[in-house]
């Protein structure tokens, strides 16, 4: 079992999306979760303005917007804050969402395993692993399934959350939506537009969460190294840029960040169950978690074997870990873990080294290849950036 030292580590002492969502429940009247407030951003400094605007934009690295030169993003950049374990969507946006770590929220990856359901889902399209309907469709109440209280809940003035129109109304967005407003839009032009009207019409103090994922798709598609992202993130800047000039004199805070950055991969990096069929038969369920931190459920009496394979096939791809001892070295977050988070995280976690991802594929699965992936802890995936702008 290789113990060594992991690389790099969510901060969740002070310098982590989960401690700036406790900065921002804190001055808005809400309840501060079991991370302290982000050292860079104290909830006193919050209290003036009328308006607290958190824009996401998924994949976008601290490292990928540190290495862009001359930029409006770049320009109010104050430094790297770390996401959290892992950092992928489903883990942030969820903490995003709920002000929780996953160490309380316990959704752990894009694959997770359910045991309430006794299904592998793909949680933020709320669809099982195998394919089929949605789990609203099959009758399943979300909200209840993801025991958990949306950040527009817990805090004490109106709320807003700015979605594509593709996902504004999914089986997760609605879930975690609470009383907030939800304001959907189709473009890049459409975000920014739908911004500045809450800013400019608003006549109280109020929170608004915004998302853009085309940055992520685009890294996924192309690769962050692509021409296709630098140019759609040079259209992002100059977008933001002629936002910042458009809202003015509204007395608002605009706080940009990301859930995660990417790495790119060639196909030398690329792992698949289907060169082990003897890892493989190890294992009672597919690969859950993500390619770059995969939770492995292992079958009762093949431990053992398990481990043997990993140490002598894999030991120079993936770092092998007990899963409950990523949750004692606090990599899911501080406090109490959530009861459910132990049995979505499997017995193991394979932790890939270098750009290295594994997979595998259900029968009659869509297969697929991505460039640019995430979810593992080098300093590209986790590190993103912390942007204010004051208007």
């Amino acid at each position: 079992m290789n113990r060594h030292d992991l690389p790099c580590l969510p901060d969740y002492q002070g310098n982590s999306i989960a401690n700036l969502m406790s900065s921002l429940l804190t001055a808005l009247g809400g309840e501060a979760p079991d991370c302290p407030p982000l050292r860079q951003l104290p909830p006193a400094r919050l209290e003036s303005y009328t308006n607290l605007l958190l824009l996401v934009l998924d994949g976008l690295g601290y490292r990928f917007l540190a290495e862009r030169g001359s930029s409006c993003l770049g320009s109010h950049l104050v430094g790297p804050i770390t996401s959290v374990f892992p950092p992928t969507t489903a883990a942030a946006i969820t903490t995003f969402l709920t002000g929780e770590a996953p160490q309380r929220h316990a959704l752990t990856g894009w694959h997770m395993y359910f045991r309430e359901l006794g299904a592998v889902l793909a949680i933020l399209p709320g669809r099982p692993r195998y394919g089929g309907v949605g789990l609203s469709r099959a009758g399943i109440e979300v909200t209840a399934l993801l025991q958990t209280r949306s950040v527009f809940e817990r805090i004490a003035v109106p709320s807003y959350q700015v979605a594509p129109e593709s996902i504004a109304r999914s089986d997760f967005n609605t879930a975690l939506l609470g009383p907030a407003r939800l304001c959907a839009f189709r473009s890049l032009s459409g975000l920014f537009e739908r911004l500045t009207e809450i800013l400019r019409t608003g006549r109280e103090r109020s929170y608004t969460y915004a998302y853009w994922p085309e940055l992520d798709a685009i890294g996924h598609a192309a690769g962050m190294g692509s021409a296709s992202a630098r140019d759609h993130f040079e259209a992002l800047d100059a977008a933001f840029a002629a936002f910042l000039h458009g809202v003015r004199g509204t007395n608002s805070l605009i706080i940009v960040t990301a859930d995660h950055g990417q790495i790119d991969t060639t196909a030398a990096d690329r792992v698949t169950l289907d060169d082990h069929p003897a890892l493989a038969d190890c294992l009672l369920l597919p690969l859950c978690g993500e390619p770059r931190a995969a939770y492995c459920y292992v079958r009762c009496g093949r431990r053992e074997r398990f481990e043997r394979y990993v140490r002598e096939h894999l030991s120079e791809v993936a770092e092998l870990w007990p899963s409950e001892a990523l949750i004692e070295r606090g990599l899911f977050g501080l406090g109490t873990p959530s009861p459910r988070l132990a049995p979505r995280i499997g017995d193991y976690t394979l932790l890939m080294k270098g750009d290295y991802v594994i997979r595998d594929w259900l029968p009659g699965e869509r297969r697929y290849t991505q460039i640019g992936v995430h979810g593992g802890l080098s300093e590209a995936e986790l590190y993103v950036p912390l942007v204010l702008a004051a208007v």
